[in-house]
């Protein structure tokens, strides 16, 4: 619904409603099915967007053919290849449904003519950057620093219907460890500590 896209710029930035839905009305919906691509190696990103229903994974396939996902987009998460939109250069990502989803999507050539006309675009893309910025720097210095059974656990207190929604593969891939590692984590979790 595109009330939830106008309730998600409102919490970024004060603007009047009106102005709001003028650059809400540049969006165009979009239903994507489970397992369908909204973006492949190689093609050129065309859009940024707006989930309201459903999840999306966004990832790329190392040299050994190994799914890294970099993150997740389920409702109220915005997806894009920011590097290929931006430069309008192929990707290096796949951007794939996980749920039947939906989407308001917005092309390259009606942000730049939002960001011409609305000034409210220039900052609440200025406010998502940061905080997008903020998450990835976080994360780098969580890979560098902590250990999987950390990450995996921290990930599951951070996102936990988003944890129930993947399954163990898609999970591993996102913390950049092998299924086998994940299921020996959990199956340690799972065993009975003994009494003191």
């Amino acid at each position: 619904m595109i009330e939830a896209l106008f309730l998600n710029i409102s919490r970024h930035i004060s603007s009047s409603p009106a102005d709001i839905k003028q650059f809400c009305d540049l969006f165009s919906f979009q239903q994507i099915h489970k397992k369908e691509f909204l973006l492949r190696k190689g093609e050129v990103c065309k859009f940024e967007a707006f989930v309201t229903k459903g999840l999306f994974k966004v990832y790329h396939i190392d040299a050994k053919g190994t799914e890294q996902i970099l993150y997740f987009g389920m409702e109220d998460w915005w997806i894009t290849d920011i590097d290929s939109f931006m430069n309008q250069e192929p990707s290096r990502l796949f951007i794939e449904a996980i749920e039947d989803s939906e989407i308001w999507l917005i092309s390259k050539k009606d942000k730049d003519f939002a960001y011409e006309h609305y000034p409210i675009v220039e900052k609440l893309f200025r406010i998502m950057t940061q905080k997008t910025h903020t998450a990835l720097q976080r994360r780098v210095i969580d890979n560098m620093s902590k250990t999987a059974e950390q990450r995996y656990w921290e990930f599951m207190e951070k996102y936990p219907s988003l944890g129930q929604r993947l399954t163990n593969i898609q999970i591993a891939a996102y913390l950049g460890i092998s299924h086998e590692f994940l299921s020996k984590i959990r199956r340690k979790a799972a065993r009975p500590r003994p009494n003191s």
